[in-house]
C-alpha cells in the first residue's frame, strides 16, 4: 500500500469515503471499473462537501481567538501603563497604595522612614546642644544678675557722691566768706552769719540756747522769709545724717515763741510772725502741754519743716548774727 489518504467529516449525517491510491492505478487499466469508479467519484465530491465548510468554520474560529488573543493583550498592556506608578506621582496616597506596585511602595515607604529616623536622630542631637547651650549660659545669666545689682549699687553710690559734691561746692563760698566775716564755726548765709550746733552732743532748752547765741554776739535765727526757710532747711538736710544721729532726729531752736498769748507767735526781735511753716497739724500746743517753742527740722519739703515744743526740751539750736564788716 502506498499512501492511504483520510478525507471527510460528519455534517448532517454524511459519511466520507476512502480512496486508495492503488485502486486509482488499477482503475487506469480496467475500463470496465473505471467506468464504476467514475460514479464512485461522483459520490464521493458530493461527499466532500460538507468538509470545506468545516474547515472554513476552524480557519474563523482561529482568526477569531487570534483577534481577542491581541485585544486582550492589548487592553493588558494599556492598563498595565495607565496604573503604573511614575517618579514624578511618587506620593503615598491610599489610591496609591492599591494600585501601585507594592514593592514599589515598600521601597518608598522605606525611604520615608530613614528619612524620619535621620530626622528625628537630627532633632534629638539639636535638642542635646540646645540643653548644653542652656547648661553653660546659666553661669552667665547669673553673673549678669550680680553686675546687675552692682550697677545698681554703683548708681546709688553716684547719686550719693554727687549730693554730697553738691553740698560741698555750696558750703564752700560760706566757709572762704564765713572765715572773713563770721567767726570761726559759723557760716555765711543770706548776708547773715549762722551757728548750727551740730558739733555739740548736747541739747539745750530754748532758754539756755539763746543765751548761747547772745554770748557770741548773736540770737536765735529769724527765719522771716522763704528763702531764709529754704536756706537753712537745705542746710540741715544737707548734713541731716550728723543731726539725726546727735540729737536723735529732733529740731533746732529757732527764735519764735508764743510766751505771752498763747496762738500769738513772735520773733525774738519782737516782730509778729507773718509767715509760718508749719508742719502739718502743726501748732497743736500738744493737749495744753505748753509747747511754746518754735522749732525747725530737716524736711524735704520745707514748707512743712516747724513744730511747736515745749520750751524745756532738749534741742539743737542755730544762732544768728550780723557779719563782722556790716557790725
Amino acid at each position: 500500500m502506498g499512501g492511504m489518504e483520510i478525507s471527510g467529516c460528519n455534517f448532517d449525517g454524511e459519511f466520507s469515503s476512502l480512496v486508495y491510491e492503488e485502486d486509482l492505478q488499477d482503475n487506469s487499466e480496467n475500463p470496465s471499473y473505471s467506468q464504476s469508479n467514475q460514479d464512485k467519484q461522483q459520490v464521493s465530491t458530493h461527499s466532500m462537501t460538507p468538509w470545506r465548510h468545516c474547515s472554513l468554520a476552524a480557519v474563523s474560529l482561529a482568526l477569531l481567538a487570534a483577534v481577542l488573543l491581541t485585544v486582550d493583550i492589548g487592553l493588558g498592556v494599556h492598563c498595565k501603563s495607565t496604573l503604573q506608578c511614575t517618579p514624578q506621582d511618587n506620593k503615598l496616597t491610599d489610591t496609591l497604595l492599591t494600585s501601585c506596585d507594592p514593592e514599589h511602595v515598600n521601597n518608598e515607604l522605606a525611604k520615608l522612614q530613614d528619612t524620619y529616623k535621620t530626622a528625628n536622630e537630627t532633632l534629638q542631637g539639636v535638642k542635646k546642644q540646645l540643653d548644653s547651650e542652656m547648661s553653660r549660659q546659666k553661669p552667665i545669666n547669673w553673673e549678669l544678675e550680680h553686675q546687675t545689682r552692682r550697677s545698681k549699687d554703683y548708681e546709688v553710690q553716684l547719686v550719693k557722691m554727687t549730693q554730697d559734691l553738691a553740698a560741698l561746692r555750696y558750703q564752700l563760698p560760706m566757709i572762704n566768706d564765713g572765715c572773713r566775716l563770721c567767726p570761726p564755726g559759723w557760716i555765711l548765709m543770706n548776708s547773715m552769719c549762722y551757728y548750727f550746733s551740730f558739733s555739740d552732743n548736747i541739747g539745750k532748752s530754748w532758754k539756755n540756747a539763746r543765751d548761747y547765741c547772745q554770748l557770741y554776739g548773736g540770737d536765735l535765727a529769724v527765719i522771716d522769709s522763704k528763702d531764709k526757710e529754704n536756706a537753712t532747711v537745705n542746710h540741715l538736710m544737707t548734713n541731716k545724717r550728723i543731726s539725726q544721729i546727735t540729737v536723735g532726729g529732733l529740731g533746732f531752736w529757732i527764735g519764735l515763741r508764743d510766751f505771752h498769748k498763747e496762738g500769738s507767735w513772735k520773733w525774738v526781735d519782737g516782730t509778729i510772725l507773718f509767715e509760718g511753716y508749719w508742719n502739718d497739724g502743726e501748732p497743736n500746743n500738744n493737749r495744753g502741754d505748753q509747747e511754746d517753742c518754735g522749732a525747725v527740722l530737716a524736711r524735704e519739703n520745707f514748707f512743712q519743716a516747724w513744730n511747736d515744743v515745749k520750751c524745756g526740751t532738749p534741742q539743737k539750736w542755730i544762732c544768728e548774727k550780723a557779719p563782722a564788716s556790716m557790725s
